[in-house]
């Protein structure tokens, strides 16, 4: 135990000094991993993507199980007999020294659970979105960065080929310069009035632990398990629960880093819920100097029908669109379809195959090596699939200084990009 807690010593200082320590932290786990040993793993939220990530990682040493529902909780633990067994990941973490961790909680507690784990030192796999709000995604980023630990955001279409090709395509120029961007979502993910009426907790549930670091409300069937998402307490309807996989293709494809602006358009706000539909205009810096790219989201039934229909495309529920000087291009996960385009040779594909999304992670926290989908990446992925919220639900125009993390002249903004936490889980 001695080594193991020398190892846990250097990432520790290195959240505090650098990287720079944590390559001596990095070269005792590369010699420790030479030698065969497994990954200690904790995992907070078991069921539903959790389920699907633990199983994900059960080749390496699942330490640790986490999760708020009793249920849930014994049913995974019933597969890994050597795991320990928590409700409170902060006690999971005072418990063990653990290489990394997995988060798959809601999206309201993403951020605390991903930081208490950076600043144990372990590396970090979580779903996403990353976090909830702008400034948490900001915070975040920047802690693992700072540490030096290994992270990847649970967007695990990055991974696939047809992804891969796509960003190839963009990137070899054949459909020309891209200025213009449409994403398609048909999914509806909100639209439901505040709960009411009082329930019980049900006995196996921790509530509280549940809550983490939102503010206090009454349990209510309609937020767990599921339609948490359609709550803005919790998630952010479908904008949020979407499109960090449907663009972060062309966040990837074109090398997409912070908006300049962000405008939304939707039913009429609610306090309590995300929207049954949304459409976001973003501006990002384009190919050309002086000339921005227009990506526009869609969801909920909203479509550009005339723009498909002229390229012959109404066919397609999502995906994402690519439109450039000498053609387009259409893609959603397992497909694609060029048009308009000149005849053209394909290029040679130039992006090696993903050995898998969280294989990638497992790998670089064992040798060190990148990840695609580290937090300084879907970090800012992150922050522009925010923003749209910030834009609906504050009703004005966002022209965004992303360097001081603020819409300028937009006051009402503030109140969105940043939430207020209950005592006890300070961020």
């Amino acid at each position: 135990m001695a080594e193991v807690t020398t190892r846990r010593g250097f990432l520790r200082t290195s959240a505090a000094a650098g990287a720079g320590l944590w390559l001596g932290a990095r070269t005792a786990r590369a010699a420790r991993n030479a030698a065969g040993e497994e990954l200690d793993i904790g995992v907070v939220g078991v069921d539903g993507r959790g389920a699907a990530n633990l199983a994900a990682v059960s080749g390496e040493n699942i330490v640790a199980l986490c999760d708020v529902d009793e249920h849930r909780l014994a049913q995974a633990a019933s597969r890994f007999a050597g795991a320990k067994t928590y409700h409170d990941y902060r006690r999971m973490l005072d418990a063990h020294e653990l290489d990394a961790v997995v988060v798959s909680t809601p999206d309201h507690t993403h951020a605390a659970a991903t930081l208490a784990a950076l600043r144990a030192g372990s590396h970090v796999y979580c779903e996403k979105p990353l976090t909830r709000t702008v400034a948490d995604a900001r915070l975040v980023a920047e802690t693992a960065r700072e540490a030096g630990l290994v992270t990847q955001m649970g967007t695990q279409i990055h991974a696939e080929p047809n992804y891969r090709r796509v960003v190839e395509l963009v990137r070899s120029g054949t459909i020309g310069a891209v200025r213009e961007v449409h994403v398609l979502c048909a999914k509806s993910w909100g639209g439901s009035a505040a709960p009411t009426g009082s329930h019980a907790i049900p006995e196996h549930l921790h509530w509280d632990l549940w809550l983490g670091p939102s503010a206090e409300v009454a349990y209510n069937p309609a937020y767990h398990p599921a339609n948490w998402r359609r709550y803005w307490a919790f998630g952010g309807g479908t904008l949020t629960d979407m499109a960090c996989h449907y663009m972060d293709l062309p966040f990837w494809a074109l090398d997409l880093r912070h908006p300049l602006s962000v405008e939304a358009e939707g039913p009429q706000a609610s306090e309590h819920t995300a929207p049954r539909w949304l459409v976001v205009r973003y501006r990002f810096p384009g190919p050309v100097d002086g000339e921005d790219l227009a990506l526009t989201w869609w969801d909920g039934g909203r479509r550009p029908e005339e723009l498909l229909a002229e390229k012959g495309l109404a066919s397609w529920r999502n995906g994402v669109l690519f439109i450039g000087d000498g053609g387009w291009l259409m893609a959603d996960y397992t497909r694609h379809e060029l048009g308009g385009a000149e005849a053209f040779e394909s290029p040679a594909p130039f992006l090696p195959a993903s050995v898998g999304h969280h294989a990638e992670w497992i790998a670089a926290c064992k040798e060190g090596g990148p990840t695609t989908c580290n937090f300084t990446y879907s970090g800012r992925l992150t922050e522009a699939v925010l923003l749209g919220a910030v834009a609906y639900r504050s009703g004005e125009r966002l022209d965004w200084d992303a360097e001081r993390l603020e819409a300028r002249g937009c006051p009402a903004a503030a109140a969105f990009l940043r939430r207020e936490v209950r005592e006890g889980w300070g961020l």
